[in-house]
């Protein structure tokens, strides 16, 4: 794989437009349940490409390396942003999959309700469209390899709560991978809940059978040891196996991880497929993101794992109240998220990648 600093060197006096090696390209969708919604095509010139949803919180939806698909779709795929899709486990109807959605700002996990008002599956963040903030475009005439996207996306009512979500994408020209800087600021006059996931969702050809699962972590089933039927001492549910009967409509599993990390702090998971040579690494800081869930649904025409570094195991606001785990955001006070996802094809990449998560 060439890196960029040496493809640099061949773009000078040769290229007209950055696009014509990559860059950030916007549209609108025109057709279908997304029609009307905002979106933007990042092209990093080196078979990595994927598309930011910016009316669905700059989540990412499509994304591709060469040829392989690495996300996977819902059935919906995109639908325009549905703000009022906040009761019970209607999140699901506007859930397109994806690369990556994300959850919260202020509850992550089921469906609830309790003295401090009703929360529907997963938060309201998704459905939430971006006011762009800038985009930046490379130029490797002049050296400059870097682009990026910034936007802000809000979570507010009057009397609160009031977060704001400041997001940036950002890429390199020549390098294969996706960089997510979160700011999460409180702009109400009272403090304000706080809970964040990142729903990363993996699907075919990079989900496949005899794909590697990867993280490491004391880990334990979302829903129990006695209901559960992949995640048992003993299974090897670190491998993807083929679609399962036990799977169809609504079958699932969940292992809820205290992934670890190395002497830097940062906490490595990802997959790897022997038989593409392809595997993908998600970094983040363990201090900034303490949990993983690791979701299987392997239904047949509807074939996914998720990878989901979040602030808390699927608990809930109520039960994080509870717990006293709950995050509380001061007035005018932020915090900050840093994710990186990295696609890996050298054999000495992925050998080091296998050893940081202990994979036997």
């Amino acid at each position: 794989m060439e890196r960029a600093d040496s493809i640099n060197q061949d773009w000078k006096d040769k290229v007209s437009n950055h696009l014509q090696v990559g860059g950030i390209e916007t549209s609108v969708i025109d057709n279908g349940a997304g029609r009307g919604t905002r979106i933007a095509w990042i092209n990093t010139g080196t078979g990595l490409r994927f598309k930011v949803v910016i009316d669905r919180a700059m989540d990412i939806a499509d994304a591709f390396y060469n040829q392989h698909s690495l996300a996977w779709l819902s059935h919906g795929g995109i639908t325009y942003p549905q703000p009022f899709s906040d009761k019970g486990i209607d999140w699901l109807r506007t859930f397109g999959g994806g690369l990556v959605t994300t959850c919260g700002l202020t509850h992550v996990g089921g469906p609830e309700s309790d003295e401090y008002g009703d929360r529907g599956l997963h938060g309201l963040i998704s459905n939430s469209p971006a006011e762009i903030e800038s985009i930046i475009q490379p130029d490797p005439r002049t050296g400059r390899l870097e682009m990026s996207i910034t936007g802000i996306i809000k979570e507010t009512k009057p009397f609160g709560p009031s977060l704001e979500l400041r997001r940036t994408i950002s890429a390199t020209l020549g390098q294969p991978s996706i960089r997510i800087h979160d700011e999460v600021i409180n702009r109400a006059n009272t403090a304000s809940p706080h809970m964040l996931l990142y729903h990363f969702n993996f699907g075919w050809p990079l989900a496949d059978e005899g794909t590697e699962i990867l993280w490491n972590g004391k880990w334990f089933p979302r829903h129990g040891e006695e209901n559960a039927k992949i995640f048992k001492e003993g299974n090897d549910f670190k491998t993807c196996p083929a679609p399962l009967e036990s799977h169809l409509g609504s079958g699932e599993e969940v292992a809820l991880i205290d992934i670890e990390a190395d002497i830097f702090g940062d906490s490595v998971c990802g997959l790897h497929n022997a038989k593409l040579g392809l595997a993908v690494a998600l970094k983040f800081k363990k201090e900034q993101l303490p949990w993983l869930a690791n979701w299987q649904h392997w239904g047949k025409g509807e074939y996914v794992t998720g990878l989901e570094p979040s602030t808390h195991p699927l608990s809930g606001q109520a039960k994080a109240r509870e717990d006293g785990t709950l995050i509380f955001i001061e007035p005018g006070e932020g915090r900050s998220y840093d994710l990186e996802l990295e696609i890996l094809t050298e054999e000495r990449e992925i050998e080091e990648l296998l050893l940081k998560v202990k994979v036997v």
